[in-house]
């Protein structure tokens, strides 16, 4: 199965980093903040969105930061996404 987003949606998946303190310890997934960093992995086509015409900026393997707690939270296959508008991106990752 395959999502694929409408109007100004993505499909996100957060990215799991490991964080290690300035002691040198390894901070697990668990032990830490949740992420805002994250994968794009599928774009919407864009267009006349709430009147208004929405451009896609960004595309599928662009890593970006969104707000912590937009979106809507999706299990597919054992994986989980996230659907965000392109609004809630709040700057991409270089």
């Amino acid at each position: 199965m395959k999502l694929h987003p409408l109007g100004d949606r993505l499909v996100i998946k957060m990215v799991e980093t490991e964080e290690t303190t300035k002691s040198g310890i390894i901070l697990t997934g668990s032990a830490k903040e949740k992420p805002q960093v994250a994968e794009v992995i599928a774009v919407g086509p864009g267009g006349l969105v709430d009147g208004k015409e929405v451009k896609m900026e960004l595309k599928a393997g662009d890593k970006v930061i969104t707000n912590k707690y937009s979106g809507t939270e999706v299990k597919l296959d054992g994986e989980e996404y996230i659907i965000v508008r392109q609004s809630d991106v709040l700057a991409k990752v270089e």
